[in-house]
């Protein structure tokens, strides 16, 4: 359709122009949204491997610890038990149905806090990235 010599023809163009320049627009914008969501699922994929690992050699040594407090512990309880009475060396207040003394929760709860993880009801187990936590500082001075 011309009238006035082609220049509604030429609106068109340039309202056809400024709407697709409206779209891509809106798509450069979602695209950078997308963009900074996959950012963020990287991040938090590395943060989540990192933690496994460090979990993975934290219950690989834990075994390997629970295996020697067992068997350390069996031979004390058989002789507990040929003797008829608690030696006092190695008592059975002391220690817990699994062999472990009772003490030893709050040392590792340390270790797990020097190892870099939260001990403290807010954020437990989560890995410590920003330094010092000061709920779990004032559960170990408990």
């Amino acid at each position: 359709m011309k009238l006035w010599g082609g220049n509604l023809e030429k609106k068109d163009i340039f309202v056809q122009m400024d709407e697709l320049d409206i779209r891509v627009g809106a798509i450069h914008t979602e695209l950078g949204a997308l963009k900074q969501k996959v950012k963020e699922l990287l991040e938090d994929n590395k943060r989540l491997s990192e933690e496994n690992d460090q979990l993975r050699q934290l219950f690989k040594r834990e075994a390997e610890l629970d295996r020697k407090v067992v068997s350390a512990s069996a031979p004390a309880k058989r002789k507990i038990a040929e003797a008829g009475h608690e030696s006092p060396a190695v008592s059975t207040d002391a220690l817990t149905e699994s062999g472990v003394a009772i003490g030893e929760g709050h040392d590792n709860l340390t270790r797990l806090y020097h190892e870099g993880f939260h001990i403290c009801n807010v954020y437990y187990g989560h890995l410590r990235t920003e330094g010092d936590c000061l709920f779990c500082l004032s559960f170990l001075n408990k």
